[in-house]
């Protein structure tokens, strides 16, 4: 089923963007656009007419082969990725949307929901939820229940299976749209009265957490610029889920620094099989692109932060700390880290991710 999906996410790309460039395709340009048999361009065009999702613009006439174009050039799902993340039994589930507003909304109704959930947290189009594996009853409704909520999360096999019941416009963006969603490799629809319930199959992940700090010089670089350099090149990989950048200020007094002493880090969700190559690729792209021979990077696998580590990055937005700490430090909880002495804010950038961004920003504030 997850070839199916993908499949006929692509031939509707692939559709809408020639429908946009010239207003039809025909048959043999999707069979050279995509590289299969002419049969199989004429199936998906079929499926895809049948389906309502492609007309016939002009009928074959002599040796003028037939016309066709996308029913519409918009977009034809609001959710763009669905994907998810897995640390023992917590998952987290990453929803990103066209519209801030729809991931505002379903973060406020799957927080109302309540249940075994952790946090529900939104960045502009992007909703992250956090979650323990299991079953709980959840009411969902008209005002004032939740119009939509997880009521169960589990793993088969490698992948996550989650169930969501939800009523109006949830019910059909569950029904329509998240099936279109990359990430996504499966949706079953029950109808139970007047919800819907699904079931939502995604790939079980690794999350990865990459911090870097001090590879920039008095003579240009930013830490900043390169963390989003990394991560756009990341997700060019197959297997790999780019998920956000974080600034992070740490202690200001620091007499070595460039600047005001900032770091980032960035955060992905990852196949198991290409961890190892992740993690290298950052390693080959810092010594590449830094523009200081100092660069340091740390990589933290997994959602949890150990009491240790929070304690270390709240130590380096208040003080001096050293590069043999940072050593002892890693060495103790099995995080990698490579290169000098950026490596204490790199260190320090993966220990405080998941802190609001105005507390990240002020070393002032406590992070409590």
């Amino acid at each position: 089923m997850q070839g199916v999906i993908e499949r006929r996410r692509a031939y509707l790309q692939l559709m809408r963007r020639l429908t946009l460039e010239k207003g039809f395709f025909t048959v043999q340009e999707i069979q050279l656009e995509a590289g299969v048999p002419r049969s199989t361009a004429q199936d998906w065009i079929l499926r895809l007419t049948e389906e309502g999702c492609v007309v016939l613009r002009e009928p074959p006439r002599g040796r003028a082969p037939a016309q066709y174009a996308a029913a519409s050039a918009l977009p034809r799902t609001a959710c763009r990725r669905i994907f998810t993340a897995v640390d023992n039994d917590l998952v987290e589930i990453i929803h990103e949307c066209l519209s801030s507003a729809c991931a505002g909304f379903c973060g406020y109704h799957h927080a109302l929901g309540g249940g075994n959930r952790v946090a529900v947290a939104r960045d502009g189009t992007l909703l992250r939820e956090y979650i323990h594996l299991g079953d709980h009853e959840v009411i969902v409704g008209l005002y004032p229940h939740s119009a939509v909520a997880i009521t169960g999360v589990h793993l088969d096999g490698d992948q996550v299976v989650q169930r969501i019941r939800s009523v109006g416009g949830p019910a059909f963006s569950l029904s329509a749209m998240m099936g279109l969603a990359r990430g996504v490799l499966d949706v079953e629809i029950v109808r139970d009265g007047p919800c819907t319930e699904g079931i939502i199959r995604t790939r079980a992940l690794q999350h990865l957490t990459i911090g870097l700090d001090n590879t920039d010089s008095d003579e240009g670089g930013a830490t900043f610029a390169l963390a989003i350099a990394l991560l756009e090149h990341l997700g060019g990989f197959s297997g790999v889920f780019p998920i956000t950048h974080h600034v992070i200020m740490l202690f200001p007094g620091v007499m070595s620094k460039t600047a005001g002493n900032s770091c980032s880090a960035i955060e992905l969700a990852v196949e198991s099989g290409m961890v190892d190559q992740i993690i290298s690729e950052s390693i080959r792209f810092m010594g590449d692109e830094s523009a200081s021979p100092s660069w340091g990077i740390a990589v933290r696998k997994g959602l949890c932060v150990s009491e240790e580590l929070k304690t270390f990055g709240f130590a380096a937005r208040q003080k001096n700390v050293t590069y043999s700490m940072a050593q002892d430090l890693a060495s103790r909880s099995s995080l990698l880290i490579v290169g000098g002495d950026g490596v204490i804010g790199a260190l320090a950038a993966v220990s405080l991710t998941g802190l609001a961004a105005h507390v990240l920003l002020d070393p002032s504030r406590d992070p409590v």
